[in-house]
């Protein structure tokens, strides 16, 4: 098939296979990285100095959570700031633990509970300045962007016509209200550039997909160590409670990691957090890591990794049912049928055999240990199912928002749970009805052909990659953003982790084709280059044996 002709503007590649270093090359790499420290260790002494004074102001003024909150916001987004590839890196991995730091650390505060923005506004900065530095575009793909200043503008018109005119009751802050709003729902579309500009080589997008194994894992892993701790009784959950409290997660019952919790195993309640800041969020997340480990656990070029990546998939499967999380039940194997259809790893007997057997047998292993839980998760889902079906329930939603909504919406905000502390919202727990309500026809129609644009331009991409195992990476993550663009079941696109991710692998896969040609091109000098020698050997051992007849 012929390559995308949607192709982003950058400086040449021009891949070398490096010679061994001399002595010189040696020596002035050891300065660079001494220099490189040096002045790392001075930005960061910098930073914590600035940082401890407005620590120690927040804290004559708002007590220790302020304080500490300044002082860790401060240093990360002066760190953040000087260091943009390093702090993007950073935001990926304190996304999965973000809950468990804002109630450990933060107590709640809400100054931690924006920390990763402290590390993804810095950053974005720092790479607008990185593209304009190499004249390169900094909004991209261009064919994507017609589609978000549209969206972009709609919703500018929206906050200016509709919540700028409402009247503000007490407490009340209708425009504040409508920016917030807008920066949940488009504020981290600039994460494509990020993914794009961060991932340069072979070598970054592989250290990405292991890193996020290893995430899914460890998140995993304290997950069950949290169920373990709720299941002996070393944390109390939501036991002790009575009456409708059985059944609500609870932020008092917190236990070990994460945030609001349910654990009333006596009317089989269990809805755990895992390291989030509430159940919803960890369901999301184990959605999630059903691409990504599946995509190393089939795509990765390293045996061992393929085994780290199988690994992942039962770490997944087995919180999906300890969890309690119903749509993380039914979705974790769907997905996983799904990928093994649309990226033909059906038909890739040598690894899926493998996979299979192992996996049945880490899955056979742990319903052995605890059959109990997986018959109750089981007839939990297929109770709830039978009594809202999800299909009626979106109907419902859709319908109900629908009748109640204008030509341009309620406001932009009025139903973002996140942006409560400017306003009332309405919780609208579907996502589509959700954008109608908002920002009426019109938004939600310009919402659907951005995304659409997007997932056509992600399909071209990695269609156009060559490598076998670069084009199995890509069909796993383009999936991920087929199924994210037109789900309604909730809303992922509003909460972490899948507001973060989704935008994120869109930019990693519009990097793939140039990877994907670098690495051709690297591979084609290494043959030419081994070509030559295996001449030059061949002449050597010609003249060798001219001289001996001679001789």
């Amino acid at each position: 098939m012929a390559r995308s002709k949607t192709k982003i503007q950058e400086p040449p590649i021009t891949p070398t296979v490096p010679s061994p270093p001399t002595k010189k090359e040696l020596a002035a790499q050891k300065r660079k990285a001494a220099s490189d420290r040096s002045a790392f260790i001075a930005a960061a002494a910098q930073a914590i100095g600035i940082g401890a004074v407005l620590g120690g102001i927040g804290f004559a003024v708002g007590g220790d959570k302020a304080g500490l909150g300044g002082f860790v916001a401060t240093v990360i987004l002066l760190l953040s700031s000087q260091y943009p590839r390093q702090a993007i890196w950073a935001f990926l991995m304190f996304l999965p633990i973000s809950g468990t730091v804002t109630y450990s650390v933060g107590g709640g505060s809400p100054l931690f509970q924006l920390a990763k923005d402290a590390f993804y506004i810095p950053a974005l900065f720092g790479f607008y300045k990185y593209c304009q530095r190499e004249r390169v575009p900094f909004l991209l793909p261009k064919k994507f962007l017609p589609w978000v200043y549209a969206l972009l503008g709609y919703c500018v018109l929206v906050i200016a016509a509709v919540n700028a005119t409402q009247a503000s009751a007490p407490g009340e802050k209708p425009i504040l209200l409508g920016l917030l709003g807008l920066k949940v729902f488009m504020g981290y579309i600039p994460l494509i550039t990020c993914a794009y500009y961060l991932i340069r080589s072979k070598k970054e997008f592989l250290f990405l997909t292991r890193s996020h194994v290893i995430f899914a894992i460890v998140c995993c892993a304290l997950c069950f160590i949290q169920y373990s701790m709720l299941q002996s009784g070393r944390c109390e959950g939501t036991r002790n409670l009575v009456g409708a409290d059985l059944f609500k997660a609870n932020l008092d019952a917190r236990c070990f990691v994460g945030g609001s919790l349910a654990f009333s195993p006596q009317v089989n309640m269990i809805r755990l957090p895992g390291t989030f800041v509430s159940p919803w969020h960890w369901a999301w997340f184990m959605i999630s890591n059903a691409f990504f480990t599946f995509a190393t656990a089939f795509s990765d070029p390293s045996p061992l990794w393929r085994i780290m990546g199988l690994g992942g998939m039962a770490s997944v499967f087995v919180c999906a049912v300890i969890s309690g999380q119903r749509i993380a039940l039914i979705l974790v194997p769907i997905i996983t049928v799904i990928l093994l259809v649309l990226t033909g790893q059906l038909t890739n007997l040598k690894r899926f055999i493998p996979i299979a057997i192992g996996l049945a047998i880490l899955l056979g292993g742990a319903m052995t240990m605890y059959p109990d839980v997986v018959q109750e998760r089981w007839d939990s889902t297929v109770s709830r199912w039978n009594a809202s079906p999800p299909t009626e329930f979106i109907a419902a939603q859709a319908a109900h928002t629908a009748d109640r909504t204008t030509l341009l919406g309620g406001g932009l905000g009025r139903a973002t749970n996140s942006a409560r502390t400017f306003g009332k919202t309405t919780l609208i727990e579907t996502w589509f009805p959700k954008i109608l309500y908002e920002v009426g026809w019109p938004g939600l129609i310009l919402f659907l052909l951005m995304v659409t644009a997007l997932t056509v331009l992600t399909f071209k991409a990695y269609r156009s990659v060559r490598d076998r195992n670069f084009r199995s990476f890509g069909a796993c993550f383009w999936v991920f953003i087929l199924i994210i663009s037109y789900q309604t079941y909730w809303y992922p696109l509003d909460t972490d982790p899948v507001a973060i991710y989704y935008w994120f692998f869109a930019g990693v896969l519009l990097r793939l084709p140039e990877i994907d040609k670098r690495e051709s091109l690297e591979a084609d000098i290494l043959a030419q280059q081994a070509e030559q020698n295996s001449k030059k050997k061949r002449g050597k051992k010609k003249g060798k044996a001219k001289t001996r007849k001679r001789r």
